[in-house]
């Protein structure tokens, strides 16, 4: 577990805002990026008959539809104990190998904290 208050104030935000988005829409996952220019997009599960996407490739596709040419940071809420690899190649694609992609739990604590790589 990662002590939430050693995170920078942006990080902060985009769990918080990943974590809203998971408990106002009764996903199972809730996600958020930030965009290189401080815009944050957020998203939860989407689960169509024709259409499935976890929550953060959703809120990379809203980033890339929205004009933003890479990330700077990533965060998922979900039970998992780690964003999977189809995930982090979603971050990895738009924000390169480096960018971190903070994982939380339900409860918005932030259990890992790992890179798209």
């Amino acid at each position: 577990m990662t002590d939430n208050s050693a995170l920078d104030p942006e990080d902060r935000k985009i769990v918080t805002l990943a974590r809203s988005a998971r408990a106002r829409n009764g996903v199972p996952e809730g996600a958020a990026v930030r965009d290189e220019t401080g815009r944050t997009y957020v998203a939860g599960t989407v689960a169509l008959e024709s259409l499935k996407l976890s929550a953060l490739q959703t809120a990379v596709a809203m980033a890339v539809a929205s004009g933003a040419t890479s990330l700077e940071a990533a965060a998922v809420v979900t039970e998992a104990g780690s964003a999977s690899a189809e995930d982090r190649a979603a971050v990895r694609d738009l924000g390169g190998p480096d960018t971190p992609v903070l994982v939380a739990g339900p409860d918005g604590t932030v259990r890992a904290n790992v890179t798209a790589g």
